[in-house]
């Protein structure tokens, strides 16, 4: 059957099952109460409440009231959630006949019911998703503000930074980056450039975002292959249910370090059954400080807005919605790299300028360790030239869907959403820009999801979703010739079975991708491959629970991956694609033990990867010199494949030890090698880190210092082309105060960061021998929320 065909087969099947044919015949009963906070009392209005295992959700009335009707019998868990204070969850169990009254009271405390909905595509508790999920709130993202979401996420378990410098950085998963980790705006990719070069970065507001959820390990059943290492979603809060009067939010923030300084704001006003919505944000950050002095060429600056209206129904909603997102950050010391400055013959003379010419036809080569050596304790020189990414983002989306339809397809989400993304590589000199590169990419993608029926202990969802890409680069750093055209479509389905000590879940996707090159010096490429995925979560005893995944994940070479030739500074090589690379296959376990209970909560897994076909860049010594051959003045790396191996763990412990006094800790390593004979490993895999502090709280107030300590990369453990990285220790403050009433909350953060002036080297970080992290800073801001 032709692509085309089994997209129109598949989209009649769903349109089909999702018509209201299956009618319930019996009644079902209420489940209703009232919600205010611990302090005086006082009822909260607009508070989110779900009943998890049915994906049903309500908001609190002005008097914190809310009330689900038609429920069946059952056992339910019910999340609540409202910015500002803490998220709760509680199982209740509705018997027939009998109508159930479930209060909840809300505080300000710092153990915290995180939900996600990233995981299942529903919203739910972090603590009982089967996959591993962070999911951060927007105090901490404030108490971390940065242009950049790498810089945000990096304290997280299992997260790094993966960076160019601090305007690009993006998270790196559990040693997965690239391609392999997937970031999302409300569950749809944000159509960037950020995965293809590790000077790009994502064009995401972190100012105005409700919350930040990681998952950690695949997550290719819901999202596809290129979450084969994890997925960032970016939650914005941007609601799918009509509430009446205003609501919405202020902040502004300041830091030293870079002489940051921001604002962003956003408001929402529902009329009957109507909701509009509006933010923007500002923040420029100047050139960083560090041991060593500041970095030139490291400033970032952005703005942006976003605005929606949409009209929410008893049975169904439609939404539509517009993003903009302008952005212009400095690549530190790209010119160092395009010079040639870098490179020494083998009696160790400069190749560069003229020196070049003196030595006539003795070979250039790259050595890295010259390079360490040389500024491990001093800057190299400024460049004549500097070289920024100026970015454009447009971003369309109409949203729409069914809510509580009598059928066996009671509920059903779809998504249209188009971007428009352009990057200029900008370089400057004599105070005269010159656009020198650009890169257009322009992405449409569709979505649907239809939610089953429960049917006595099996609840479930499934989908359809698809893209298509045109990609073109134009200018020097031309890497592919030619318009690139990518088409991707699947389906998908994930299936829960609930049972009073046990839970299984299972799923399929099956994807197509299909790359279609303008220019006929390339190759045509297909691929069609089977994602699946099952889990089972055991209730050990109170609040703990052991959770088992086995996942097999299929993943389609990047399109950088297949035809990129050119050089490349933003991977420091002279990149060369390979058209004939092969599928990846992925298989691998994750066990984790979680225990949540009221003044203790511990989050522990393992997790082991073994991919077949996986793809890297591999330096090249093709005349056997025994040198890392050499061209434009970067070393030449290119496409291969080989079998690998991920292996790890992650774990954070939270400890309430009293009303005023907590504790935590936060730990992960990870080892990931090539299953050569040399069990080579791979490069800019995260040291192994380990977190501790302590909370000191008082009413609304939370001052938490903390001690964090990075192993050192050692000779043994790095690729060709890494140096070891030292070990270092850091020191940090961290702190927020919220004062709420029943309209308002204010909340103020403060953050001291490497308090202690430590010089230090981020080993993911792709110029690492150059550009040192940021030095003694501090940063405070204030938010006040209405509702």
């Amino acid at each position: 059957m032709k692509f085309k065909n089994i997209k129109l087969f598949t989209l009649l099947t769903f349109s089909f099952l999702s018509l209201p044919l299956l009618a319930f015949g019996q009644t079902g009963g209420t489940i209703r109460g009232t919600i205010k906070t611990d302090v005086n009392q006082s009822p909260i209005g607009g508070v989110s409440v779900e009943i998890t295992q049915l994906r049903r959700n309500t908001e609190t009335d002005e008097n914190g009231a809310y009330e689900f009707t038609s429920i069946p019998p059952g056992r339910y868990t019910l999340v609540t959630h409202i910015e500002g204070f803490s998220d709760r969850a509680q199982t209740v169990v509705l018997t027939a006949g009998a109508p159930a009254a479930v209060d909840f009271s809300l505080s300000l405390t710092a153990l915290r019911e995180e939900v996600t909905v990233t995981a299942t595509g529903a919203e739910e508790s972090v603590f009982e998703s089967f996959q591993s999920v962070n999911s951060v709130g927007s105090t901490r993202i404030r108490e971390q503000a940065n242009t950049s979401i790498g810089e945000v996420l990096e304290r997280e378990a299992g997260v790094s930074k993966r960076s160019f410098g601090p305007g690009t950085s993006r998270p790196s998963i559990r040693g997965f980056e690239g391609d392999r980790v997937l970031v999302l705006q409300d569950g749809i990719r944000n159509g960037s450039v950020g995965s293809q070069s590790g000077d790009h970065g994502e064009p995401i507001d972190t100012l105005n975002l409700e919350r930040l959820e990681v998952i950690k390990g695949p997550a290719t059943l819901l999202y596809g292959s290129s979450a084969i290492g994890g997925v960032v979603n970016a939650v914005t809060g941007d609601e799918n249910n009509a509430h009446p009067g205003f609501r919405g939010s202020f902040t502004g923030l300041g830091g030293t370090v870079n002489r940051q300084g921001g604002t962003s704001g956003n408001v929402e006003y529902g009329y009957k059954r109507f909701l509009f919505n509006a933010s923007g944000n500002f923040l420029r950050e100047g050139d960083y400080n560090t041991p060593l002095g500041r970095i030139p060429n490291s400033a970032a600056r952005s703005y942006g807005g976003a605005t929606s209206l949409g009209y929410f129904g008893d049975k169904g909603f439609i939404k539509g919605s517009f993003n903009l997102d302008r952005r212009r950050y400095g690549v530190p010391y790209a010119p160092v790299f395009e010079s040639g400055v870098l490179l020494t013959t083998p009696s160790g003379e400069p190749c560069a300028g003229e020196e070049k010419e003196k030595r006539g036809e003795e070979p250039c080569q790259y050595d890295i360790f010259a390079i360490r050596d040389a500024f491990a304790n001093q800057l190299p020189p400024t460049p004549d030239e500097a070289i920024d990414l100026r970015m454009r983002r447009n971003n369309y989306r109409a949203s729409g869907g069914f809510r509580d339809l009598k059928s066996a397809i009671p509920q059903a989400d779809f998504y249209f959403d188009f971007t428009d993304y352009r990057h200029e590589e900008v370089e400057t000199a004599d105070g005269i820009d010159t656009v020198a590169t650009n890169f257009l990419n322009d992405t449409f993608t569709y979505r649907g999801v239809f939610q089953q029926a429960g049917y006595k202990n099996l609840t479930g969802r499934f989908g359809f979703e698809g893209f298509r890409r045109s990609y073109l680069t134009e200018g020097a750093e031309q890497l592919v010739d030619g318009r690139v055209r990518q088409n991707n479509f699947s389906v998908f389905g994930l299936e829960e079975f609930s049972f009073d000590r046990v839970a299984l879940q299972f799923g399929g996707r099956v994807e197509t991708n299909r790359y279609r090159p303008t220019n006929q010096i390339y190759q045509e490429r297909d691929f069609t491959g089977f994602s699946g995925a099952i889990g089972a979560r055991f209730r050990l005893w109170q609040g703990a629970s052991f959770v088992a995944n086995f996942n097999s994940s299929y993943r389609a070479p990047a399109l950088e991956e297949l035809y990129n030739f050119g050089a490349h500074p933003g991977t420091v090589t002279f990149e060369i694609g390979d058209q004939n690379l092969e599928r990846e296959r992925s298989n691998g376990i994750e066990l984790s033990l979680r225990q949540n209970l009221r003044r203790v909560r511990i989050n522990g897994s393992f997790f082991y990867y073994g991919i077949s076909n996986f793809v890297y860049l591999a330096p090249q010594d093709e005349d056997g010199d025994g040198n890392i051959d050499v061209e434009d003045n970067l070393p030449v790396a290119a496409y291969l494949q080989n079998d690998s191996r991920f292996v790890g763990a992650d774990v954070t412990v939270d400890v309430d030890i009293n009303n005023y006094l907590g504790a935590f800790f936060i730990g992960d390593v990870v080892s990931a090698r090539l299953r050569d004979s040399f069990d080579t490993p791979l490069p800019r895999i995260t040291p192994a880190r380990a977190r501790f502090g302590v909370d000191f709280r008082y009413k609304g107030l939370s001052v938490r210092p903390e001690a964090v300590f990075v192993s050192r990369k050692s000779a043994n453990d790095v690729f060709a082309l890494e140096t070891p990285t030292a070990g270092y220790g850091l020191f940090n403050v961290n702190a927020s105060y919220t004062y709420a009433t029943e309209r308002y909350a204010h909340i103020f953060t403060f953050g001291g960061q490497n308090l202690n002036d430590k010089l230090y080297r981020n080993h993911v970080n792709f110029i690492k021998d150059l550009l040192p992290e940021p030095g003694r800073g501090v940063r405070g801001s204030y938010t006040i929320r209405f509702f």
